[in-house]
């Protein structure tokens, strides 16, 4: 009997050792897992906090280029001069000088402190490096589907060309590269909406029209804008329709005169059926009338029909590129938070607070309705109720 008890005893040890042993592997396990999540929720947060410094140096670089156009609008030139050098000369290309021409930001040697609250850096935030750049290679955007931009057109030289480009890859929908670039071989037909951006064909590029207002500031009258067919006309409107052209010898753009041979008609535009490589659908080189210098503004105004599209614009002079001047700044900028980094490069509008433009005088999608009278009786603006004032 004792020796039946005795190992009775040991089956019982030995189901508790393993019964412990798997209780510590599945509790340190668990543990694992907590601590993983715990450092993925802390590197997270972390990202999230570098990020939004990031987006601060890139705000205090907007204050920066907002407060250099006041002081040259209404300061001294020695002002202007010494606020240009900072933000948009030279000494921009260094990190955060720009943003150290603001009387309000907390300078720590190497980098800008982000406060939280007060004069709090609790969370331990910076952007290291803040650099702006008001010559860039190009202007990028997106449109909506109708929606219209005007794009002041100013470079760092003469140019004769621009190059206009739409429909990227971030427009597809659903999955594959595919691009469906209508085959019309006869005509240009406009279609009905459901027609172009039907379910079959949802990843169709737009219908794109570019206008070219441009004048010399010299000797400007009002009556230059009547013409829009002739050789030197102020005022000349593409609609660029997007085409699969079966001639394999063409490349992927085409050189277009601002004024077409035949107005009032679309002009077919060859783009790339797939977007595997990256890159834009349609390409188009438009030659301008007359090559723009520093006589002359010049303002070119895009607008997408049947659907939204990303897009970028690019000057050329004499096939050269060459580089937007102050017009749509790109600001490099590095946050931190603790001992990890963010980068951040964002484009800003900067319009020329001295030739204010609107960008429409009316921008509506749908019907307008217009009713004109002269009446002493206000009740009378009610007679048609379909179209009111």
């Amino acid at each position: 009997m004792k020796k039946d008890n005795k190992q009775k005893g040991a089956v019982s040890l030995f189901v508790v050792i393993f019964a412990a042993l798997l209780i510590t592997v599945v509790t340190v396990s668990f543990v694992r897992i907590m601590v993983q999540n715990q450092k993925q929720a802390s590197a997270r947060d972390l990202s999230q906090s570098a990020y939004d410094s990031a987006q601060a140096g890139v705000e205090d670089a907007k204050r920066a280029l907002l407060r250099y156009q006041d002081i040259c609008n209404t300061g001294t030139d020695e002002d202007c001069s010494a606020i240009k050098t900072q933000v948009i000369g030279p000494w921009a290309s260094e990190c955060n000088t720009a943003v150290k021409s603001l009387s309000d930001v907390t300078d720590s040697g190497d980098e800008i402190q982000v406060q939280n609250g007060g004069n709090s850096n609790a969370l331990d935030q910076a952007y290291t490096c803040v650099k702006i750049n008001t010559q860039t290679d190009d202007y990028i955007g997106e449109l909506g589907q109708d929606a219209s931009k005007v794009i002041p057109l100013v470079g760092e030289s003469n140019f004769d060309s621009i190059k206009v480009e739409w429909f990227s890859s971030r427009d597809l929908q659903g999955s594959g590269t595919a691009v469906n670039v209508p085959s019309f071989t006869d005509g240009v037909p406009l279609l009905n909406q459901n027609s172009w951006t039907s379910t079959s064909r949802q990843n169709r590029p737009s219908l794109m029209r570019a206008q070219l207002i441009e004048f010399n500031t010299a000797g400007f009258v009002l009556t230059d804008f009547n013409s829009n067919t002739s050789a030197n006309g102020s005022s000349n409107t593409l609609f660029l329709y997007p085409s699969n052209i079966a001639d394999t010898s063409k490349n992927f753009s085409s050189n277009i005169r601002l004024t077409p041979a035949t107005p009032n008609t679309p002009v077919r535009i060859n783009c790339k059926n797939d977007l595997s490589a990256g890159g834009y659908a349609c390409s188009a080189t438009l030659i301008l009338p007359r090559t723009v210098d520093a006589n002359h503004k010049a303002y070119l105004i895009l607008k997408s029909f049947y659907k939204s599209t990303s897009y970028r614009v690019t000057l050329l002079g004499g096939g050269s590129p060459v580089r937007f001047n102050g017009v749509q700044p790109s600001i490099d900028s590095t946050g931190r938070a603790n001992d990890l980094f963010r980068r951040v490069q964002a484009r800003v509008e900067m319009i020329d607070t001295s030739f204010p433009y609107p960008q429409a005088e009316i921008d509506i999608n749908g019907n307008l309705c217009k009713d004109f009278m002269i009446t002493n009786d206000p009740d009378d603006y009610w007679i048609n109720p379909a179209c009111t004032p």
